[in-house]
């Protein structure tokens, strides 16, 4: 007997036929002899409206109150997966992030967990039932309800998993797998059979959406295997689990773009020790995330600096008024930005063990022509800041360059 956790998202719960369609592959795993956890979003398109319902009453709603109204998406879609599981014939109980109890910080909107006591669901699989739990909240060391941001049902999959030692967390979504690149921009996209968590981590914060960054930071760090697979049909999925040969025999396994992405330069700055120190501290206190930094010398003389770096879209509105002041704190000549840019990477184990990988990169877009703006590099993967104009020219060129079209 297995112990297995299903989280099912909001396209899969989406209506009541397709809640019963959960409720049937739950009771199916049930009768295959395991124990069954599943996890619920909310119906697809309703915690946007939840929140919209909230911002209709007050301009700018209180963190606590939107918390404990978005939350209420899930409550409805895990009491009707329970109830639909009686219809079918089985046994289950809901259960909500406090019943769990799903432990986290007090950051509305965005609370991380600290701990899961997994005894209420430890007591409802005792009896024969599935335990149905909401995914996406929990409660804080106060009693309020908290939720976990946006993708936070994957967090609770993973992490209710870990907590109680599934043998497997299946994440049901819309695609059947995690593919090498976009589908939709790229027609010889593959399905890939197995990924490492790193490669997925990556995908992940490098654009890919198919999985919730922290959720598979919590698989990586407590080895929990992740099946990513759509809950319209049974066939194999993407599984998410540790390294092996196999994989690090792959040089690329994926190409990411992410097109929320800002460029901002800072110009003329003076080129002396502890100035970027002092903008990106202030920049890090406003708890905002920089990725590509790039420092050359001013045009002014030797002594000047331009600074250019890359941060999210969505921050640079409330990002550009202290970095104007601390620009001009810090005597630069004046401060430029460009939206009409997107990030586009490469990911894969065997780029470890492989030399020219990011000469080669370079060489495929410079034959497209289109030139590279800043790049960054981890271990695994390299990143190329380039016009949006040529997103999708760049996936596809990079996609055939290093996995084929076929």
């Amino acid at each position: 007997m297995a112990l297995v956790v299903q989280k099912f998202g909001g396209t899969s719960v989406g209506s009541i036929e397709r809640i019963r369609n959960v409720a049937r592959r739950a009771l199916a795993t049930q009768k295959a002899g395991n124990d069954v956890v599943v996890i619920v979003s909310a119906m697809s398109g309703e915690t946007n409206r939840l929140l919209a319902l909230a911002q209709e009453m007050a301009k700018i709603p209180d963190a606590r109150e939107m918390d404990v109204v978005a939350a209420t998406g899930e409550q409805v879609s895990a009491a009707l997966t329970a109830m639909a599981i009686h219809v079918e014939g089985g046994e289950a109980r809901s259960l909500l992030g406090h019943q769990v109890k799903i432990l986290t910080d007090g950051a509305f909107s965005k609370a991380r967990i600290k701990t899961i006591q997994g005894t209420k669901i430890f007591d409802t699989l005792k009896k024969g039932r599935i335990a149905v739990v909401a995914g996406f909240q929990g409660v804080d060391e106060n009693g309020d309800i908290t939720t976990l941001g946006r993708g936070g049902s994957d967090t609770t999959a993973v992490a209710v998993a870990a907590a109680i030692g599934a043998n497997a967390c299946e994440i049901y979504t819309d695609v059947d797998g995690v593919y090498t690149t976009d589908p939709n921009i790229c027609p010889s996209a593959k399905k890939i059979p197995r990924i490492s968590y790193e490669e997925m981590l990556e995908l992940a914060s490098l654009g890919a959406k198919v999985l919730q960054i922290r959720s598979v930071e919590i698989a990586m760090k407590y080895g929990v295997p992740v099946h990513v697979r759509t809950s319209f049909s049974d066939a194999e999925g993407t599984w998410v689990t540790g390294e092996d040969k196999a994989l690090e025999d792959v040089v690329v396994a994926g190409v990411a773009y992410e097109k929320n992405e800002a460029r901002v330069h800072v110009v003329n700055v003076p080129d002396k020790p502890g100035i970027v120190a002092e903008l990106f501290g202030d920049i890090a206190d406003k708890n905002i995330s920089v990725d590509m930094i790039i420092q050359n010398v001013s045009r002014e003389g030797q002594d000047r600096a331009n600074v250019t770096f890359t941060l999210a879209k969505t921050d640079l509105a409330r990002a550009k008024n202290f970095i104007e002041e601390v620009a001009k704190r810090l005597g630069a000549s004046g401060v430029r930005y460009d939206e009409d840019v997107v990030k586009v990477s490469i990911v894969g184990l065997g780029m470890r063990s492989h030399a020219g990988i990011a000469a080669k990169m370079f060489r495929l877009l410079a034959n497209e022509g289109i030139n590279i703006q800043a790049i960054s590099t981890s271990e695994i993967k390299v990143s190329c800041l380039i016009h949006a104009k040529y997103t999708e020219l760049a996936v596809r060129t990079l996609h055939d360059g290093f996995i084929g079209n076929k």
